[in-house]
């Protein structure tokens, strides 16, 4: 493992400042991804800085108007659980409980959780020199290895590696905002906007600035589209598993009618991946599955399929029919 040297500070104004080196400085949490990029010295930090239980805003609260507050520091465990979680935005908690193991869910924090790195394997593997998102300009040995798990959605010339995040897909479904903390202030950033498509930059992954860090998250009031929401992820085994193609989907429904739709999806694209389209065609329709198949079909506009991952393209609209037959039979 490279060298480091391994910073605590007190709180948060002292974290930033020791970021303010930029590249030179990582920050960890739980640690459920660093650690393992550290061992592998896929990260190679001059000083990691530990933000330890309470330098992170940990906090889970349903405001005045119904909007969710997420500290990036709260675990991923304790999210799931949280009764007004599981109540007002059911889809976050079923994210959340698809997401890794029990054991990681009580030590990955939200934050942390959104800021992992891809489970490509030729990004894994250090002994792959073809990776651009490692090494810049040495090319994707993705594009014609093996690609099974890899994008159809969002891909370059550059990458096609998928983004690995279950709870990202929920939370751009339902418009959900970042708030990003620097020295020089506090910003806040639509999570569907802070992730970018590798274009020609793979290596730059997030809008995040060096020395930024996500301290909150922040979903706006829908209870409407609480009551019919369902999470779907399809995987090669039942747990501990990251997603071939999932679904994320909230309806407001008014009588037996679609009022809003919210549709995103996760491992079949280099970010989450907002399905408007889908949501526009979804409005006005009856929530009766024979409309369903019409809207769904808009799912894999654009698709670039791979030697391996042609599939994703059929299983698609399949996993997104399902997902919308289950949400809109809930009461």
């Amino acid at each position: 493992m490279h060298l480091f040297t391994l910073e605590r500070p007190p709180d948060l104004i002292a974290a930033l400042a020791l970021g303010a080196d930029g590249p030179a400085t990582e920050y960890i949490a739980g640690g459920t991804d660093m650690i393992p990029l550290l061992k592998d010295e896929l990260r190679r930090p001059d000083r990691l800085v530990a933000l330890r239980p309470g330098v992170l805003d940990d906090a889970i609260e349903i405001g005045a108007r119904g909007e969710l507050h997420l500290g990036a520091g709260a675990l991923m465990s304790e999210v799931a659980d949280h009764p007004d979680v599981r109540r007002a935005f059911p889809l976050i908690a079923a994210a959340l409980l698809a997401s890794a193991s029990p054991q990681i869910r009580n030590m990955a924090t939200l934050g942390g959780n959104l800021l992992q790195r891809t489970r490509c394997p030729y990004y894994r593997d250090a002994g792959v020199s073809t990776c651009n998102k490692r090494r810049p300009s040495s090319g994707c040995a993705a594009l014609e290895g093996d690609n099974r798990h890899h994008a159809v959605l969002g891909g370059s010339d550059h990458c096609i590696a998928t983004h690995p995040s279950d709870l990202a897909v929920a939370l751009v479904a339902l418009d959900a905002t970042v708030h990003l903390r620097g020295l020089r202030g506090e910003r806040r950033v639509a999570l569907e906007a802070f992730y970018r498509v590798p274009g020609d930059t793979p290596e730059i992954e997030t809008v995040i600035e060096a020395g930024e860090l996500i301290t909150a998250i922040e979903v706006p009031g829908g209870e409407a589209l609480a009551r019919h929401a369902h999470y779907l992820k399809m995987r090669d085994r039942a747990s501990f598993e990251f997603a071939l193609v999932s679904a994320a989907v909230a309806l407001d429904v008014d009588g037996d009618r679609i009022r809003d739709a919210r549709v995103a999806m996760g491992g079949v694209a280099t970010v989450p991946w907002r399905l408007r389209s889908v949501e526009q065609a979804l409005v006005g329709i009856p929530t009766d599955p024979v409309g369903y198949p019409a809207a769904v079909a808009r799912a894999t506009a654009g698709a670039v399929p791979r030697s391996h991952n042609a599939f994703k393209v059929d299983l698609m609209p399949r996993v997104l029919l399902r997902a919308l037959e289950i949400a809109g039979r809930r009461r």
